[in-house]
């Protein structure tokens, strides 16, 4: 299945400039973009995945990672071939840098229609950057919206006005996700971009829409794990949203063409976090990290655990309905509260 995208301009000579990434492709008659999925056919912009799902799954909302956003929910996942960035150590390689338009075929009709018959709470579109099959989200979103499901990105937040923009039409909740901490030698020599200015910017424009944001940094050792960059990058954070944003710091682990690398040492991790905390942000996070104890959530006041995890389970919950800590009545800035039977509900699924 294949649409006209809306994210484009048209240019002389039958080209075309696609707005829907920073990387803003000029695709000459019959050519693809660098992503793999959005090409020149007969002078017109067309996404050639609309439709075309090739991966699909139900997972916790806490894999995103969002931890502040509706804790406890199923999100129906959903995500398709292609990517914009060239990532060396991408975990999810076989759909991302495939540059073949493969998948099943599900209209947005569909999709919303499963998500619900699996008694989903929401939709996410992951796996690879969405940004690339916005309209194909969009198109799923709305009609998720009416269908009382919410939205969530995973992305990387490489992204454009115009793409921003659209988000607004459907999307509730996004992750952005940093690498190597925004180092421009790291993403230049192991993601394929210029720099992470685009990604700065996209959380600066994110800041104007009702949409929840958190923001998360894969540390990559050796190489992407720059103390002073992880300084500027908490700096930025809390000088654009305040103490509150959530930030989470991800261990990487060796895949697809950087499998000689090591895990990123739990020190390392820790050293991120402090950094962070020094800076003044109050929610800080380390992940894939399985039992450790920056998987939980604390009070900002009293300090005690107010949502112990483990992984994406959740453990322990001290807040109240208002969501307030039930040691100090501290305010803790998470959207939704827990549904008592979120356990059964979110794990008693196949697809």
């Amino acid at each position: 299945m294949e649409k006209e995208a809306v994210l484009y301009e048209r240019l002389p000579n039958d080209k075309v400039r696609c707005l829907a990434c920073a990387r803003y492709c000029e695709i000459g008659r019959g050519q693809i973009g660098l992503c793999g999925i959005r090409g020149n056919k007969d002078g017109k912009l067309v996404l050639y995945v609309y439709g075309k799902v090739a991966a699909v799954h139900i997972d916790p909302i806490e894999k995103k990672p969002v931890m502040h956003y509706k804790p406890g929910t199923k999100i129906f996942s959903i995500g398709t071939t292609g990517c914009n960035w060239l990532c060396r150590y991408c975990q999810n390689f076989d759909l991302s840098q495939r540059r073949k338009i493969e998948g099943d075929d599900y209209s947005p009709e569909q999709l919303v229609g499963r998500a619900l018959e699996y008694g989903c709470h929401g939709m996410a579109y992951t796996y690879n950057e969405p940004t690339i099959f916005m309209e194909f989200a969009r198109d799923c979103g709305v009609l998720a919206r009416k269908a009382g499901l919410f939205n969530i990105f995973v992305s990387n937040g490489y992204c454009t006005p115009e793409s921003v923009s659209m988000m607004k039409d459907f999307l509730d909740c996004i992750t952005v996700d940093f690498k190597g901490n925004g180092e421009k030698e790291f993403v230049r020599k192991f993601v394929g971009i210029p720099n992470s200015q685009p990604v700065f910017d996209t959380v600066t424009m994110l800041k104007d829409t009702k949409i929840h944001v958190e923001i998360t940094d894969l540390v990559v050792p050796k190489v992407g794990d720059n103390l002073e960059y992880a300084k500027k990058l908490s700096q930025f954070v809390y000088d654009t949203y305040g103490p509150e944003m959530p930030i989470h710091f991800l261990r990487f682990h060796p895949d697809y063409k950087m499998m000689d690398f090591p895990v990123t040492p739990t020190k390392t991790l820790e050293n991120h976090y402090n950094i962070a905390k020094q800076v003044g942000l109050k929610y800080v996070y380390i992940g894939n990290v399985p039992g450790h104890p920056y998987e939980s959530t604390y009070c900002s006041e009293c300090k005690k655990i107010v949502i112990r995890r483990y992984s994406v389970d959740i453990l322990e919950w001290n807040l109240d309905e208002n969501n307030c800590c039930r040691f100090c009545s501290n305010k803790i800035p998470i959207v939704g509260g827990l549904d008592k039977g979120y356990r059964e509900k979110r794990f008693e699924f196949v697809i």
